[in-house]
């Protein structure tokens, strides 16, 4: 069995990926200024019980009700999460979760895996990068900071398409590559 990595180190791992495939691709034009401004905060969920996962996300809605100053989160849930289908019905009820305590339309669940595959997509198409993660994660994200980049970037709804372009042309090999290199970032280095 592999060694459980330490804390510090997933959440190094994850602030590399951000900067170093999420940023540095433009995957999402609007992660740079938010990493710039330092206002993403990375929350480590441990261990592999749904519903200790399931009431983090509710406490993590609530401290940003409580600090505003914090922009949005990305739930890091490094235990239990590994199969991308568990990932997926667990995804489910977090949404149904966000609405039911009458968060919906408030924040929303952007969500990543290790694993990432779009419906109908094979595994090894290289437009699965966009939403693959070193750990399966929720990003929570408020709706009126979504709303407001949104509006101020010209044509918004060519996002996914130029992203799904840009990463087949760079290939599942040089991709694969480079995700990689961002799960082996320790916090020490």
């Amino acid at each position: 069995m592999p060694e459980r990595p330490q804390d510090a180190d997933v959440i190094a791992m994850t602030r590399a990926w951000v900067a170093r495939f999420v940023v540095a691709r433009n995957i999402c034009p609007f992660a740079g200024r938010e990493v710039r401004r330092d206002t993403i905060r990375h929350a480590l969920v441990r261990g592999d019980d749904p519903q200790v996962m399931l009431h983090a996300l509710v406490d993590e809605c609530r401290r940003l009700d409580a600090e505003p100053a914090i922009d949005t989160t990305l739930m890091i849930l490094p235990d239990g999460m590994s199969d991308f289908e568990d990932y997926l019905d667990l995804l489910n009820v977090a949404e149904a979760l966000l609405e039911a305590e009458g968060y919906a339309g408030i924040y929303q669940l952007a969500s990543f895996h290790p694993e990432y595959v779009f419906a109908g997509a094979p595994a090894e198409d290289p437009a699965n990068y966009t939403n693959r993660s070193p750990w399966p994660m929720w990003h929570l994200l408020r709706e009126t900071s979504v709303e407001a980049a949104v509006a101020a970037y010209p044509d918004p709804e060519s996002i996914p398409e130029r992203n799904v372009d840009a990463l087949r042309e760079a290939g599942h090999a040089a991709l694969a590559e480079e995700w990689a290199a961002c799960r082996a970032v320790r916090a020490d280095e």
